[in-house]
């Protein structure tokens, strides 16, 4: 059962505690889910992913945050959706050198296709920008891929544009090089 795009679902949104195993839990399978979807590579994330990532964050990424969005029924513990993780933004501060402060880079955002419609992205990104600001960061970053319109328009719905410094250069354009052993 699927949430009807006419009706508005009642959604908590809130960080991730990594120590949590019901968070940790969630946040994987959201975020494998994203990466068997075809905007995330089409591939599921390997074993030793899944079994490290959180752990991994919360030990060895001090700089990493997370916040979630759960679909919730006020007064029912039997709602359908009640308590279900239904999207996933990942972030990770790092720093402006031409700002002298922190920047937020906003690494994964997630949500599950039964849920998109209901402006989740938009709740979880409005508290990534509130953690970020209480981190002093003067910005957010992201990638997306320019196939993704519906995520394009959806950061250009909350502020985001594409960056340039000087529009006769042209607007950044995001490079991988692949350290393989």
């Amino acid at each position: 059962m699927t949430p009807a795009i006419d009706s508005v679902p009642r959604i908590a949104v809130r960080a991730v505690d990594y120590a949590n195993p019901r968070d940790a839990a969630a946040l994987v399978d959201l975020l494998d889910g994203y990466a068997r979807d075809v905007a995330g590579g089409g591939k599921p994330l390997e074993a030793e992913v899944k079994q490290g990532l959180v752990q991994a964050l919360r030990q060895r990424q001090p700089q990493a945050f997370s916040v979630m969005a759960w679909a919730e029924e006020e007064g029912s513990a039997s709602a359908p959706y009640a308590g279900v993780a239904v999207g996933l933004v990942n972030c990770f501060e790092g720093f402006s050198t031409f700002a002298c402060k922190p920047l937020v880079n906003v690494h994964d955002v997630v949500v599950l296709p039964a849920w998109r419609g209901h402006r989740i992205a938009q709740r979880m990104l409005q508290e990534v920008e509130t953690l970020a600001r209480g981190r002093g960061a003067c910005k957010l970053t992201l990638e997306v891929l320019s196939g993704n319109r519906a995520a394009i328009q959806a950061y250009e719905r909350e502020g985001f544009a594409a960056y340039a410094l000087d529009p006769r250069m042209g607007s950044a354009q995001f490079f991988q090089k692949l350290l393989r052993d």
